[in-house]
């Protein structure tokens, strides 16, 4: 049977006493709704092994921290919604950062997609978030135009999420311009200064 108090009520005094309860109760709820949502699986993986369920739900607590309830909420639907397995916490945790990806981030996938499609030069295209210009700049432009989507995707998507995160905690992201190179002069040069070049360069040849 499902315990309510598995997610942990810490001791007082603990580090992990200064936990939102919100959060615990977040925890308590998702692996509520797994159970209901796929039961046996659920019960092949814990049975009725509360102690088992208490650890697995410790561990959840403290890696779905950085994320909010309704997020965790959310993303525990999510997963719900679009799969017939009961998750694991790699997909939770990947759940929770799509369904909490700031106002105009696009997904990893469509992210991927518009940095390949992108014309050069990059730099002075309109991209849909800074985050996706810098994450395929780091990526590799040569990577990624030269590199299969099975194995170009992951190690962008790793970097993207990077700037995710940075853009999660308040960073604002911003794509610099490169710099313009040094005018050079339309003036022709004048024969004097022509032959005195070339009598130059037939000393060094010499």
């Amino acid at each position: 049977m499902l315990s309510q108090t598995a997610a942990g009520h810490p001791k007082t005094g603990s580090k992990a006493s200064k936990t939102d309860p919100n959060l615990i109760d977040a925890i308590n709820q998702i692996f509520a709704l797994f159970q209901v949502n796929y039961h046996n699986q659920y019960y092949s993986a814990f049975g009725d092994n509360t102690k088992s369920e208490n650890l697995a739900k410790k561990l959840w607590l403290s890696k779905l921290s950085d994320f909010t309830p309704e997020t965790i909420l959310r993303g525990a639907e999510k997963i719900i919604a679009e799969s017939d397995y009961l998750p694991t916490l790699h997909k939770m945790l990947n759940a929770c950062r799509h369904v909490g990806m700031p106002a105009g981030l696009p997904s990893p996938r469509k992210a991927y997609e518009e940095a390949c499609n992108k014309p050069s030069p990059k730099a002075e295209q309109s991209w849909s978030h800074a985050a996706v210009y810098l994450a395929a700049r780091d990526c590799g432009w040569h990577f990624l135009a030269n590199t299969v989507e099975s194995k170009a995707f992951a190690p962008f998507a790793d970097i993207y999420q990077q700037y995710c995160e940075r853009v999660l905690a308040g960073e604002e992201l911003i794509i610099e311009k490169p710099k313009a190179l040094p005018e050079t002069s339309s003036k022709p040069a004048t024969k004097k200064k022509a032959l005195a070049e070339l009598d130059q360069l037939k000393q060094l040849l010499r």
